[in-house]
């Protein structure tokens, strides 16, 4: 089953789309406006994939 949500982007505050694939066990959330991504696990919350343009990761 593949059920799509509309939701804020949480990079940029655009509409964006939220992906939840029962078979895979997998969400994955994007953003076409500012190419936001995020791909984790529904069983076990860890990001598989992830993609913020715009966002600084803490060293």
């Amino acid at each position: 089953m593949h059920t799509v949500q509309k939701i804020h982007c949480p990079n940029c505050g655009c509409e964006a789309e939220r992906h939840y694939i029962t078979e895979s066990q997998i969400t994955r959330t994007q953003c076409p406006a500012c190419d936001y991504l995020m791909i984790s696990c529904t069983r076990t919350g860890k990001v598989i994939e992830a993609y913020a343009p715009g966002i600084l990761a803490r060293r």
